[in-house]
């Protein structure tokens, strides 16, 4: 929940947050600031991750900590926290040191864990990456990381060897661990797991170092590195499980499905790190499909279940959800995207004794701003459509787009976060930094919404261009660049289409070069062959020109309205 206070412009520091300050009207404008009315909480952010996350050990060293989904193999806390200081000690044989970057490019296993966790002890960074991503989008983040190992899967190293004038070259420039039978010039990962965990170096890590490394679009333009520090990602955790009463989000004796990516921000924090600090079970999934996420559902009892909007749209409307015994679920927590009330709606009859909560985040937030609370109190936890309440130990503020002054309850606004847990910056890129986070530590997220009377936060609108597929990011900015890069389109944009399944698709405004000829699948199959499944265009559209304001902008509003039929109906144009 929230409380609004009234204070002065130039507010004060972070710091401040441990003591809330009485409201101020000493000055003519004031800043209208949601803080959580839940308590502060002690945050134990001066410690190593790795050390915070195993911080309760020794209360459930034998519970199971990792359940893998396709074989059924368990993981107690020990042998995780066992196989995490293997790794470690394998990754300083091999010479990583603090500070290096190491690319993670696996779907969800436990060698993720091992290997994201052992980083962190050795003080290294993490930078997670979709393994379903062509070979241009892995080595541009390759690149900009400057990460010097690449841990994978044998079907994956193929991509790796790719041949491009500029890529550096595996086995020479780089290193390769799969985790299954390694192809030539890559190693196994037994080659940590099985490392001597008594050979750990002794490692100084600050609260302010880096230990995560995504990248995100941010609020517009290309992926960028978004560096998350041992303190920001303490903070989060500790946001949504700390504290005297911990009914929070987990419990210790919960078994969290995990079938979202854990290369995604949403997944890597708030189930599998969020899992490790209250002694929860992870469920690992490589991939959903729908009959086997049923099974083991009803098979481990799975009380708490972390979705995006199109999983709960098959939870909702797939017949084969009445087969299964889903009565083990006390919560559905979804994220990653806006859920629609009517999708909401259908779910709850779907699994009516669940408590039902939505959560928003942003992978620069560190990653969650908001959450539905005291989860155990009350059977519905928010209003329908409501994304939550400001977590604990952090500041919110609506910000008019236009004269940049706060809003009070009610106006819709740009959303702004300010806290502990938000990211140190965007890697090598002080400029997209200085845009995102102003002078006074406020983080704007570019979504529009409102907080209501009631202390709901609503998410209206976004002012950012991003497109989110299935809680995934398209920037459209990328797509803009491949297309105009064809030697037959003169000009390109690219905005969102409402989708039932997977909430927004991309979809492209294209103008021919004069005197070519240009088809919609070749237009399709061009950037298909560049880019992820979800960046993939879902329709091309064909015009004269795109509209741009007199600075060059494109006038995506303008774009959108052409959108408002169908995408099976004829081209605008």
């Amino acid at each position: 929940m929230l409380s609004v206070a009234s204070v002065e412009t130039q507010n004060s520091e972070l710091s401040s947050l441990a003591s809330p300050q009485k409201p101020q009207t000493q000055s003519s404008e004031e800043t209208h600031v949601f803080i959580s009315k839940l308590p502060q909480i002690p945050i134990s952010n001066h410690l190593p991750l790795h050390t915070y996350c195993f911080g309760n050990l020794a209360q459930y060293p034998e519970r199971p900590c990792l359940i893998v989904g396709s074989t059924g193999k368990t993981y107690s806390f020990s042998e995780t926290h066992l196989l995490c200081r293997k790794t470690a000690a394998g990754l300083s044989k091999l010479g990583l040191k603090k500070g290096d970057v190491i690319m993670v490019l696996l779907q969800n296993c436990p060698e993720f864990v091992f290997t994201f966790m052992g980083a962190s002890m050795i003080g290294a960074v993490t930078t997670t990456a979709n393994p379903f991503y062509t070979s241009s989008e892995v080595f541009k983040q390759f690149g900009a990381s400057k990460a010097k190992l690449i841990i994978t899967q044998s079907q994956y190293v193929d991509k790796l060897r790719d041949p491009g004038q500029n890529n550096p070259k595996l086995g020479e420039d780089f290193n390769v661990i799969t985790i299954d039978d390694p192809p030539e010039n890559c190693l196994h990962f037994s080659v940590l797991s099985e490392a001597n965990e008594n050979d750990i170096p002794s490692v100084s890590i600050d609260p302010n170092d880096p230990v995560a490394l995504p990248f995100s679009s941010g609020t517009t333009g290309l992926p960028k590195g978004v560096i998350l520090t041992h303190k920001s990602l303490i903070t989060s955790v500790a946001q949504q499980v700390d504290g005297e009463n911990p009914n929070l989000y987990l419990k210790s004796d919960d078994v969290v499905l995990c079938v979202l990516p854990l290369f995604h921000i949403y997944s890597l924090n708030s189930v599998l790190l969020c899992s490790l600090r209250a002694g929860a079970s992870v469920l690992l999934m490589q991939k959903f499909e729908i009959g086997s996420f049923l099974e083991l559902i009803q098979r481990h009892r799975v009380s708490v279940a972390a979705v995006v909007p199109p999983l709960v749209l098959a939870l909702a409307k797939n017949p084969m959800v009445d087969k299964f015994d889903l009565s083990s679920i006390r919560m559905v927590l979804s994220g990653a995207a806006p859920l629609g009330k009517e999708l909401e709606a259908a779910l709850r009859n779907r699994v009516p004794q669940a408590i039902f909560g939505q959560g928003y985040g942003m992978t620069e937030a560190g990653p969650v701003l908001s959450m539905s609370t005291a989860f155990a109190k009350q059977p519905i936890l928010t209003k329908s459509g409501s994304c939550g309440n400001v977590v604990r130990n952090a500041e919110l503020k609506v910000v008019d787009p236009e004269s940049g002054s706060s809003l009070p309850r009610n106006q819709p606004g740009e959303i702004c976060i300010r806290g502990p847990q938000i990211m140190k910056g965007y890697l090598n890129d002080d400029e997209a930094t200085a845009n995102t986070i102003d002078v006074d530590g406020w983080l704007h997220t570019g979504d529009i919404g409102y907080v209501d009377d009631d202390d709901d936060i609503f998410i209206v609108d976004r002012v950012k261009e991003l497109i989110k597929f299935k809680g995934f990011q398209v920037p459209p900015a990328e797509l803009e660049a491949l297309l105009v890069s064809h030697p037959n389109i003169a000009d390109a944009a690219v905005v969102p289409q409402k989708d039932e399944a997977a909430g927004e698709v991309p979809v492209a405004f294209v103008v021919r070069s004069n005197g070519f000829e240009l088809t919609e699948e070749a237009v399709k199959e061009f950037i298909a062959k560049q880019v992820v499944f979800y960046k993939k265009l879902h329709k091309v559209y064909f015009i004269h020109a795109i509209p741009k304001s007199p600075a060059g902008k494109i006038l995506r509003k303008d774009l959108r309205a052409k959108l408002a039929t169908p995408i099976s109906s004829p081209s605008p144009s």
